[in-house]
């Protein structure tokens, strides 16, 4: 008795028309990073402030992290640890959407087109679409990230510059024109290449967990986004700080102290050693873990809910 013939090609077609099927909408990731950004925000505001004042911090006002949180509660109160919030807030939102947004998207477009034959996209694709997703949202965070620095390093009357978010847009365009608003792009670039460690590492931390723990997929999310987030900042911190002093600087170009990204670095190191690249450290660490992973958490969650 003869057995049927089997059209391999036909099969295979079959195959795609049903993952194609199964597989979420590609604007989904761009949905749930949304839910991600007002999380960040919400939990990781108050180490920012700190962490960028312990970097920008030239005259000594701060002895260490702790100091600075005192002196900020004693003369600002608990608002003055989320000055500047409402730039991230919006940005992050914006942000997390663009970032996870696009990393979702690069997954996808990598493994339809270069990782076909793979059962699943690997590592060496995670961390191409990483890198995809930091130097695209550099074109968000970039404003946005200066707009929140400069809020953050008004300190009193004194320092005080910009009324707002709005207010500093408004004057950095009446002053430089785009190139004000756009005042340390490459340096977020640079700092954001980084992002090969951090979704990186998530897979290998989720690829870990789903094979050594009976965690739930939620806690796999949560514990892998906070874990990737600590190994990408131990790795980019440098690059971080050398971007808040840029952005941070003059924004009037025959005024700057930095008028290019290895100016910043040069300063850096002269003035502090290979230490001054590690001036906020401890309070960028302490934010890192519960910030991603509950945003983390609320990406993947909302992306099973959606799908």
């Amino acid at each position: 008795m003869s057995l049927p013939v089997v059209d391999k090609e036909e099969n295979i077609i079959d195959l795609e028309l049903e993952h194609s099927k199964n597989a979420p909408p590609k604007y989904l990731g761009f949905v749930a990073g949304m839910f991600s950004g007002v999380m960040k925000n919400v939990v990781g505001h108050p180490f920012d402030t700190i962490k960028v004042r312990l970097q920008t911090d030239e005259v000594g006002r701060f002895k260490g992290p702790m100091d600075c949180v005192l002196q900020t509660l004693r003369k600002e109160g608990v608002t003055g640890l989320y000055k500047g919030f409402t730039p991230p807030l919006i940005g992050w939102v914006f942000m997390d959407s663009v970032m996870l947004g696009s990393l979702h998207l690069y997954r996808r477009l990598l493994k339809e087109n270069f990782y076909q034959n793979d059962e699943k996209l690997p590592l060496s694709g995670h961390v191409i679409a990483g890198l995809g997703s930091g130097w695209t949202v550099s074109f968000v965070a970039a404003p946005v990230e200066q707009f929140k620095a400069r809020l953050q390093v008004q300190y009193d009357a004194k320092t005080k510059i910009y009324n707002g978010p709005i207010d500093v847009a408004r004057k950095l365009y009446h002053t430089c024109g785009i190139r004000g608003i756009y005042s340390g792009l490459f340096a977020t670039m640079v700092f954001r290449t980084n992002f090969i460690f951090w979704w990186g590492s998530y897979e290998l931390f989720t690829q870990y967990f789903e094979n050594n723990t009976n965690l739930s997929k939620p806690s796999i999310n949560f514990w892998s986004g906070g874990l990737s987030a600590t190994v990408f900042w131990i790795f980019a911190y440098p690059a971080d700080v050398v971007k808040q002093t840029i952005m941070t600087d003059s924004p009037i170009r025959s005024e700057k102290k930095y008028p290019r990204w290895i100016d910043a670095v040069n300063a850096i190191y002269k003035e502090k050693g290979l230490m001054g690249f590690t001036r906020g450290f401890v309070p960028s660490i302490l934010r890192s873990f519960p910030a991603n992973a509950a945003a983390l958490a609320a990406f993947e969650a909302v992306m099973r809910f959606l799908h």
